[in-house]
């Protein structure tokens, strides 16, 4: 183990661990498509889909709240395409095997549903490494809300002092600093921060030095 006194370490999964990227603008669209409404652009979905302010609701599917039919709809598409789009973003899964190595345990804290989340992670081999993966359906709240993390933190029977969290987007750390968890930004993924970490090398680096 690590001289770290993190025990946790946390991880978003769209735009973090996965590029997802192709199948969030379909999907979406796909459920546009389905309400009558033109297609989005992949850029503005992309820019809009963390974003903590909006109403994705409201942005992308012109109602007040998700419904069962968009949920539907929108999980359909995600279990005829995933095999065929997502991937891991590159050295994600040998940082993941080093992390296990050291001692670390691992979660997942996504806003994406339980069952595109399980398929996802199993399609490409990592749901294994995981000793707790919280999702959308599984809390009260989705992220910026802490839910997930004080699941993942419940799971692991850690403390938010031995956590820390990974991930792409005001989103994530709005809700890392709920429970004062430390949190690294990454910018490869569906954001662009200057001073956001850049490569899977450095984040390796950086997990370490805590």
């Amino acid at each position: 183990m690590s001289n770290s006194n993190k025990k946790l370490i946390i991880f978003d999964m769209d735009g973090t661990l996965v590029d997802s990227s192709i199948t969030i603008v379909n999907a979406i669209n796909y459920v546009r498509k389905k309400l009558n409404l033109p297609p989005l652009d992949r850029e503005l979905i992309l820019t809009k889909v963390n974003d903590p302010e909006l109403n994705p609701a409201l942005f992308f599917y012109e109602t007040e709240e998700f419904d069962e039919k968009q949920e539907a709809w929108f999980s359909e598409y995600y279990t005829d395409n995933h095999a065929k789009e997502l991937q891991l973003y590159d050295d994600i899964k040998e940082l993941l095997e080093e992390l296990k190595e050291r001692g670390y345990k691992l979660a997942v804290a996504t806003n994406a549903y339980r069952g595109s989340t399980l398929e996802s992670l199993s399609h490409l081999n990592i749901v294994d490494y995981f000793s707790s993966i919280a999702c959308y359906d599984d809390v009260g709240r989705g992220k910026p809300a802490p839910d997930m993390l004080e699941k993942n933190l419940k799971d692991t029977n850690c403390k938010s002092s031995e956590a820390l969290f990974i991930g792409d987007s005001e989103r994530d750390l709005m809700a890392a600093n709920s429970l004062k968890i430390d949190y690294i930004m990454i910018n490869w993924g569906f954001s662009d921060y200057d001073d956001a970490i850049h490569s899977v090398d450095k984040l390796k680096e950086k997990i370490l030095e805590y």
